[in-house]
């Protein structure tokens, strides 16, 4: 029987995670190429700023070679101590941008326009995902998106597979209704026009 492509990867990431750990520079690398498309997809779900992603994904990199005595593999794979420790970069990068931007607000207004990055509009599902609670992105992203199973996306999160479990649920919810408003109200003013 063949092995499957996360035991495949899992496989990978063991064998170059040791040599990594005893300061292989290209296992690392290796590690680096399997999963930087991943993290990165992660980080610019909950990073508001494109721009920021590519930061996020650096420090993740940067921290897991630094950390790489201590970084742990789960089922053989580094995907997901990258994920939980992109999410906490990610974390840390909007909070520093949003101090960045209180400061700002402080100073006397200029004159320079925005960035047009800044200022595009990357579509209403994405908007509505940047505006669920971070716990909410989090579930979503890591078992919508990702395509990370339940229970592995409780070991990200370090939470129970239950509270992943409805999580999940609530936070599906919450984004269809940002996504496709309820349309009651109309059905309301369609009877009274009708009733007219």
């Amino acid at each position: 029987m063949g092995e499957t492509s996360a035991d495949a990867v899992g496989d990978r990431d063991r064998g170059d995670w040791l040599r990594a750990q005893d300061g292989e520079g290209e296992a690392f690398g290796r590690i680096f190429d399997r999963h930087r498309d991943r993290v990165y997809r992660h980080v610019l779900r909950l990073v508001p700023v494109v721009a920021d992603a590519d930061d996020a994904v650096a420090i993740t990199f940067m921290e897991a070679w630094r950390r790489r005595e201590h970084a742990r593999l789960v089922d053989d794979s580094l995907l997901p101590w990258l994920l939980v420790t992109a999410t906490k970069v990610a974390q840390n990068l909007t909070r520093g941008a949003r101090r960045y931007r209180a400061l700002l607000a402080r100073l006397p207004a200029d004159t320079h326009t925005r960035d047009h990055a800044d200022a595009m509009d990357d579509g209403s599902a994405s908007a509505a995902l940047r505006d669920l609670p971070v716990s909410d992105r989090q579930v979503i992203t890591l078992c919508v998106i990702e395509g990370l199973t339940d229970r592995e996306a409780a070991v990200v999160l370090d939470l129970p597979v239950g509270t992943v479990k409805s999580r999940l649920s609530r936070a599906k919810r919450r984004l269809a209704a940002r996504i496709n408003p309820p349309l009651e109200p109309l059905a309301r003013l369609d009877e009274a026009a009708h009733d007219a």
